[in-house]
């Protein structure tokens, strides 16, 4: 059972909204989900058409038992809303719950002991959190092995972002539990230039951290809300279904592994600062080979999977078998390279003239780039210092978790993936930042107004 804290002490970025569609989308999936209600003012009982006056019993009865009695049975409180689909809802009592538990000991920790129980009958429980620093969203994220922070694309948003940060850090610190924090681009509008430029910098701040899937502002949302309904049932073709749909599948692919570091404070509040100091300036991505070599990359390297198999002794099999079967592409097309790329010449040799333009061009993407071969299409990449290189695109339903390249000696990242005939958009993802392939002129304008690669099979 995963439990899943959708927290941001910001107001209005979709809290509610969020878990609402994506509870119903990951029950479309086949997940077994809980909803639990943590907010006071009951918005998803009212956004699932559950009538509070029938609520007889409710998760603010379900906290109040002490802690030397059973914990409820959470089928009491639990109302069906769908096949795959549960809800815990709450009442406005639950605003008078932080007061009612002043000075108990461990308050914060009876939500997590009123749903382990429930560990084999849900896959998911997602919870939803008042837009406040207080008992009850510290009680959310005391519970939650997963936290996802949805931020709307607006200026304010990632002042927001910054103190929530703050929040989750202090508590991982009191508890000692490791907490995978997901950032969700939520409300965004292709339309509007900070909007734009607020996403990028996002991706570029916060990289592996964000989900590839975000939500676009649809007013089918707020309509499906409005009348109890979630956006399965309401418009199951529309573009916010779509959306929702894709976070499910993200979501539930991903599983619950480290996704954020909150070991270095002000990760955020660098980005806020930035975006002060230009503006929201320009958000043209600038390719970068290196990621530094300061005493940071040292200890991020460290703890890769690579130098860990190298410290231990005992690499991975699989990774060995896949860097050997790169290594062997690689060779088959460095040996073709002499027609192109013509003899090479001694220091004693006579002196060739300068290439064009053009040809510097065509060499690059003959060495680098997508490559086609027997069994599918090798992707090569040079990243000297990179920790971390990652392919997100059309086949892997841009999600760069789903692709990592493997490292090699020369300082290039490769991996072959197994393409059917057509045409599809890519970008790699080196240590969190997203770019379009230097190796490969061949690309297109996204709606963000980045540079998408573009390879044809």
């Amino acid at each position: 059972m995963r439990i899943i804290a959708v927290a941001n002490q910001k107001g209005g970025c979709g809290k509610t909204t969020i878990i609402i569609n994506l509870g119903a989308c990951l029950a479309r999936e086949g997940y077994r989900t809980l909803a639990v209600d943590l907010d006071p003012q009951g918005h998803c009982a009212l956004g699932l058409a559950v009538p509070e006056e029938q609520i007889e019993t409710s998760v603010a009865d379900a906290l109040l038992i002490a802690d030397d009695q059973p914990p409820m049975d959470l089928s009491r409180i639990t109302w069906q809303i769908s096949s795959n689909f549960d809800l815990v809802p709450s009442k406005t009592d639950l605003s008078t719950l932080e007061q009612r538990l002043a000075g108990v000991p461990n308050r914060e920790h009876r939500l997590r002991r009123l749903l382990e129980p429930a560990a084999d009958k849900y896959d998911f429980v997602l919870i939803d959190s008042p837009p406040t620093v207080g008992f009850l969203t510290q009680s959310a994220l005391h519970a939650a092995d997963e936290i996802i922070v949805p931020v709307d694309t607006g200026y304010f948003s990632l002042h927001g972002l910054s103190k929530q940060l703050d929040t989750i850090r202090s508590i991982r610190a009191e508890s000692g539990r490791k907490l995978t924090v997901r950032i969700l681009a939520n409300l965004y509008d292709v339309r509007t230039k900070l909007g734009r430029e607020i996403l990028a910098e996002l991706r570029k701040r916060h990289g592996d951290a964000m989900y590839t899937s975000y939500i676009n502002f649809n007013t089918k949302l707020k309509e499906s809300t409005s009348l109890g309904q979630p956006i399965t049932e309401y418009d199951p073709t529309s573009a916010g279904c779509k959306d929702f749909q894709r976070l499910a599948k993200e979501v539930g692919s991903m599983g619950a592994g480290p996704a954020f570091s909150l070991t270095q404070p002000g990760i955020a509040t660098a980005a806020v600062e930035r975006i002060d100091a230009a503006r929201v300036g320009s958000s043209q991505e600038r390719v970068a080979v290196g990621a530094g070599n300061d005493e940071a990359d040292r200890s991020r390297l460290a703890k890769s999977p690579v130098a860990a198999a190298v410290v231990s002794g005992k690499p991975d099999d699989a990774l060995l078998k896949r860097a050997e079967a790169l290594a062997a592409d690689a060779n088959r097309l460095l040996a073709t390279s002499q027609t192109l790329l013509g003899p090479s010449r001694s220091n004693g040799g006579s002196r060739a003239a300068a290439p064009t333009p053009a040809e510097t061009q065509r060499k690059i993407e003959f060495i680098y780039g997508p490559h086609a071969v027997e069994d599918g299409v090798v992707f090569t990449i040079r990243a000297d210092r990179a920790l971390s290189v990652r392919l997100a695109g059309d086949f892997n339903d841009w999600n760069p978790g789903r692709t990592p390249l493997v490292p090699m000696a020369d300082g290039t990242f490769q991996v072959k993936l197994p393409l059917a005939p057509g045409r599809y958009r890519y970008r790699y993802v080196i240590d969190g930042r997203w770019v379009s392939d230097p190796g490969n002129a061949h690309m297109e304008r996204n709606p963000y107004g980045e540079m998408d690669s573009v390879v044809m099979v």
